[in-house]
This record gives C-alpha cells, sequence and structure tokens, in this order.
C-alpha cells in the first residue's frame, strides 16, 4: 500500500464520518481514527403535544336503549397502579429489535426477569442493551420503535410476578 493510497483512505474517513477504519493484510496493519472533532452534534426534538378541544356534552331526552349483548373488556390493562415501570436510562434512540429483520426482544405478555435485555437505546452511535430490573409479565410499551426517548421516560410497564 502506497502513501497515496493512505491519504485517500484518511480523506475519506474524515469525510464520511465514521469514528475509524482498520484494514489488515499479509504486509501491513492500518488503523485510522477519526477523533469527530468537527462532527455536528445531532439534536432530537420532542413532538409537541396539543391539547384537543374539550368535547362538547349534549343532552338527551330519552335514555338510550340499553343492548343486550354481552360487553367486552379491552385488551388494555385498567392503570391500577401494580404496575412497575421500566424507564430509560438514557437520552436516545428507543429500538425494540437488534435490527429492521430481527425479532423484538419483548412483546405484550412476555414475561421478564432482571437481567433479560428489553430493548436497545442508541446514543452517540453506541447501542446500549437495556435490561429489566424486575420480574414479571410486559402489559404495556410505552414507545414507539425507533423515535428518541428522554431520560427517565416511560418505555414498559411491567406486572410484577
Amino acid at each position: 500500500m502506497e502513501l497515496k493510497d493512505i491519504q485517500e483512505l484518511v480523506k475519506l474517513v474524515s469525510k464520511t464520518g465514521v469514528s475509524g477504519l482498520e484494514i489488515e493484510t499479509e504486509e501491513i496493519k492500518l488503523t485510522i481514527k477519526n477523533d469527530n472533532s468537527n462532527a455536528q452534534p445531532v439534536v432530537y426534538q420532542q413532538p409537541q403535544v396539543i391539547a384537543a378541544p374539550a368535547p362538547q356534552v349534549v343532552q338527551q331526552a330519552a335514555p338510550a336503549p340499553v343492548s343486550s349483548a354481552p360487553v367486552q373488556k379491552e385488551a388494555a390493562p385498567a392503570d391500577n397502579g401494580n404496575y412497575i415501570t421500566v424507564k430509560s436510562p438514557m437520552i436516545g434512540t428507543f429500538y425494540r429489535s437488534a435490527g429492521p429483520d430481527k425479532p423484538t426482544f419483548v412483546s405484550v405478555g412476555d414475561e421478564v426477569a432482571p437481567g433479560k435485555v428489553v430493548c436497545i437505546i442508541e446514543a452517540m452511535k453506541l447501542f446500549n442493551e437495556i435490561e429489566c430490573e424486575v420480574s414479571g409479565r410486559i402489559v404495556k410499551v410505552l414507545a414507539e420503535d425507533s423515535s428518541p426517548v428522554e431520560y427517565d421516560q416511560p418505555l414498559f410497564l411491567v406486572e410484577p410476578i
């Protein structure tokens, strides 16, 4: 490998913004690292929440007819306060799986134990596996996949077992 080739690789690493490049052949081992001092910081913004107008109450003259069909409960859990919240330990991007073609770490109904990976949070190009600290069953996923999360933001609701 000639000096001109090495200089081109250094320029390529600095232009693309990758953290480094390592090449090893029988003749040479070359490692180029980028300190990213020129890198622009990534800033995430929380989506704005706009309050909906309050619904208007309309009174009916006659009561509504009562249906004799059985009423089915929703699959969503009632918020009775018995759930443990798994929160984000850092700011970053929340991912439910290790990759787009990989299965999710946990889904609603899955049992978790301390040490089980429940998600990944990417922060500054580092992928951090987030482990559950409690035993229980996942009741609800509170964060959307590939969305930015804040420190201490609730990610999952866990029903203790």
